[in-house]
């Protein structure tokens, strides 16, 4: 046994002609949403705790998105925060043959549309979002401090009560990560923090550094 980060350059190295049924054990280092599909944009239908086991049955080189198991749910989830006690090579979808790469507006994908034909021709459908926006670090790779604050209720209700239409970005929203670009960041009163809907997903953001602090689940 012996311990590997699930990363885009790992997959590329693992390819061999024997890893169609390979499969490993992962572990999330952080709390990690599980998406319906192999993107950011695509919605959230469970969340991965920190530690907890999942098997990743397969990733896509390109952009990092594994498809796990994790308690009897199948979906995707992002590489760069699952680390492995791998047996065997994890299989991965060759872009040159297996990837259907499709561009999506921002209207698309909150309508859902880029959920619809995910699965085309025997492709993986994967929006490539683009932009000046990004999400950077977190846990893995150490760029933030990783602090989970624990908001006054106050924030978290005024969070809730003034909602923000989403904005998006590649990678994903986890406590530690940073944000690079610009982002509509909303101001909460009272509060040294600010807020912003990225990916579907309400996050927490200190404003000097960018930095995701909090998470609405």
């Amino acid at each position: 046994m012996f311990t590997r980060t699930i990363s885009a350059a790992t997959a590329i190295a693992l390819i061999t002609a024997t890893t169609a049924s390979a499969a490993g054990t992962a572990f999330a280092t952080t709390d990690l949403n599980l998406r319906a599909g192999p993107g950011p944009q695509f919605e959230i239908i469970d969340v991965i705790d920190s530690q907890d086991a999942t098997t990743v049955e397969s990733c896509v080189v390109e952009t990092n998105w594994c498809k796990v198991s994790y308690d009897g749910t199948e979906g995707w989830a992002f590489g760069d925060y699952l680390t492995g006690q791998l047996e065997t090579p994890v299989p991965v979808y060759l872009p040159e043959s297996t990837i259907e790469v499709q561009t999506i507006t921002y209207n698309e994908a909150n309508e859902g549309n880029a959920v619809a034909g995910a699965v085309a021709g025997g492709a993986i459908a994967a929006a490539a979002l683009g932009g000046p926006l990004a999400i950077i670090g977190g846990v893995m790779l150490g760029a933030g401090t990783g602090a989970n604050i624990d908001p006054e209720q106050t924030t978290v209700t005024y969070i809730r009560e003034n909602p923000i239409d989403p904005v998006f970005a590649d990678g994903e929203v986890v406590v530690g990560a940073k944000l690079q670009g610009e982002a509509p960041l909303v101001a909460v009163p009272d509060s040294p923090y600010s807020y912003v809907n990225l990916n579907n997903t309400y996050a927490l953001v200190e404003p000097a550094s960018g930095e995701i602090v909090y998470i609405l689940r």
